[in-house]
């Protein structure tokens, strides 16, 4: 089988502290150098990111405007392709994924399983849109079809359309690197990290990097403080919930979905308990529906 491979490279990596993942090192090998070896049996690969060092014949793109998230970074990948007649298939690959090749040796056996490729499915059922092997001229059309809206859109929005064969894979080759925690877990050595995780919760630093009793007593301190300064003292706030809620809304939709989920949650349980007088019930109900919901368009 002929296909192309688009490996993403780019990305702010805010929960690395602005670190590159594609320099990372994982067993002796950079990120980038783990991913382009995966994809190693495509007739061209580009790597999209910030002009990171390939090896000769690897071309390089850039989506436009520079972070404009993956879904424009794939878009930017095909454009570089173009210049030759597409493959039949193209990879899309996640740099970040250090055991990646056991998962795309699994899905290049198997690509016309669904009518537009397939997709892998890690060991908990999710799907992994960064990692699946699609035809060529869907996942284009699907690209076209977005226009100029495919800024900051959701690889799995993008990939709505299509009509993909769910592919399991081996358990690990889809674990990827976003957090500093994640990092370690791969072994990487304290020279590979550029900045070192604070043992306390620091202005802008992730949840996921933060000790979990120290970052729910800081984020408690705030709702509080906050809540008297907003003139709403006493207001019980469900911060788990919450969080969860921001957490499936960046994930189903995209990263700047979760503030606006949240908004509108408030929003309508502050309404609701105008008008029953108090309680949670109204927090707990739209809540549900929003989590439902999100996991519905994520599906």
């Amino acid at each position: 089988m002929i296909f192309d491979a688009i490996v993403l490279a780019g990305g702010r990596a805010s929960r690395l502290d602005g670190a590159s993942k594609a320099e990372l090192v994982v067993g002796g090998r950079s990120l980038l150098s783990l991913a382009i070896d995966a994809a190693a049996d495509s007739r061209d690969i580009v790597v999209v990111g910030p002009s990171p060092a390939v090896p000769p014949g690897v071309l390089v793109a850039r989506e436009s405007p520079a972070f404009g998230g993956p879904a424009a970074a794939i878009a930017a990948g095909l454009e570089a392709l173009s210049a030759n007649p597409p493959a039949d298939f193209v990879l899309v690959l996640a740099c970040d994924v250090p055991h990646s090749a056991a998962a795309v040796r699994t899905l290049l056996a198997r690509p016309t399983d669904g009518p537009h490729g397939v997709i892998a499915v890690d060991s908990e059922g999710r799907r992994q849109p960064l990692l699946g092997v699609y035809r060529t001229e869907a996942l284009a059309c699907a690209v076209r079809e977005r226009g100029s809206d495919i800024q900051n859109l959701s690889v799995r929005a993008l990939l709505s359309p299509l009509d993909l064969a769910d592919v399991p894979v081996p358990p690990g080759s889809t674990d990827d690197i976003d957090t500093w925690t994640d990092a370690a877990g791969f072994g990487i050595s304290p020279p590979s990290l550029t900045a070192p995780e604070p043992a306390l919760p620091t202005k802008g630093l992730p949840m996921s990097d933060q000790d979990e009793t120290a970052t729910l007593a800081a984020l408690t301190d705030w709702s509080d403080r906050l809540s008297a300064a907003l003139g709403i003292e006493g207001v019980e706030v469900d911060i788990d919930a919450v969080l969860a809620l921001a957490g499936t809304a960046a994930h189903a939709i995209m990263r700047p979905a979760a503030p606006v989920t949240t908004y509108l949650v408030g929003y309508a349980a502050g309404v609701a308990a105008a008008s029953s007088g108090g309680g949670n019930a109204g927090f707990t109900s739209a809540a549900k529906t929003t989590m439902a919901l999100a996991k519905s368009i994520e599906r």
